[in-house]
């Protein structure tokens, strides 16, 4: 399927590793000209390279989103060699820790970095979206933002802040030809949660076989109607759909990938 984003340019934000870096190669994949972002250079360069070398096209732009200089830094390079008409949100930072553990000075980096640096991006790449009368705006969110835990509430409180602006983004944006939504993904198996599940696996009688292991852990933390954790893959085929000329009429919405673990209709 043709999703029609060939030669649409995309920065996508914290891409370096992890679900940023699936989204990316997915929209390269598709055609998209993607520019990826981090503030460790020889890590974002890595996979810029890696994704040109599989036939896709990338650039990638550093700097941290959570300063004003950082932000214009990133702008800078992102339209260097062109416009952007697609802007992913993810770069973020989880600490996992208890309630009353985190700190009022934590929960304001924890806001600055996974709300604030979000803003930054889209009040200064949004005049130029509405001059080209077409753009995308996703936040990645996540499945705490409906059904917080008792640990990490920063982080919890933070993607209810995402969910929340991507709302009032859509109103904002109101006949312009720009959408706004949210992925909300569920746990994901990246590298550092396989790690975390193997390393549990004995202790808890989880078994010796990879399969059986996830089967066990999603069990016992998830409890979702998948039966496994999710696979980054699967966030940037959510992300690529609303990219598409076929999702137009979606704004305002929150796009679920967690195998049926959040409770809400």
């Amino acid at each position: 399927m043709d999703l029609k984003i060939k030669g649409k340019r995309a920065l996508i934000t914290g891409s370096s590793s992890g679900l940023g870096e699936a989204i990316a190669s997915m929209l390269a994949s598709e055609g998209a000209e993607v520019i990826i972002h981090g503030r460790d250079e020889e890590r974002t360069k890595s996979v810029t390279d890696k994704i040109n070398k599989f036939g896709g096209k990338a650039e990638y732009a550093i700097g941290d989103l959570t300063t004003e200089d950082g932000a214009d830094r990133v702008v800078a390079a992102a339209l260097a060699n062109g416009q952007v008409d697609i802007l992913i949100n993810n770069a973020g930072v989880y600490r996992g820790q208890p309630w009353l553990d985190v700190t009022p000075k934590e929960w304001l980096d924890t806001y600055n970095i996974n709300v604030v640096s979000g803003i930054r991006m889209t009040q200064r790449l949004l005049p130029q979206m509405r001059k080209l009368g077409w753009g995308r705006v996703v936040q990645i969110g996540g499945i705490t933002a409906i059904q917080p835990m008792a640990i990490q509430p920063d982080y919890n409180a933070a993607m209810a802040a995402r969910h929340n602006l991507t709302v009032s983004l859509a109103r904002e944006l109101k006949g312009s030809g720009i959408t706004s939504n949210t992925v909300a993904p569920g746990a994901m198996l990246v590298e550092s949660v396989k790690k975390l599940i193997l390393g549990m696996a004995k202790q808890n009688n989880w078994g010796d076989n990879w399969d059986e292991i996830e089967k066990n852990a999603a069990a016992q933390f998830l409890q979702n109607d998948t039966g496994r954790f999710g696979r980054p893959e699967e966030v940037a085929g959510a992300v690529a759909y609303l990219m598409s000329p076929y999702a137009d009429n979606i704004t305002g919405s929150i796009v679920r990938v967690d195998g049926g673990q959040t409770f809400s209709v």
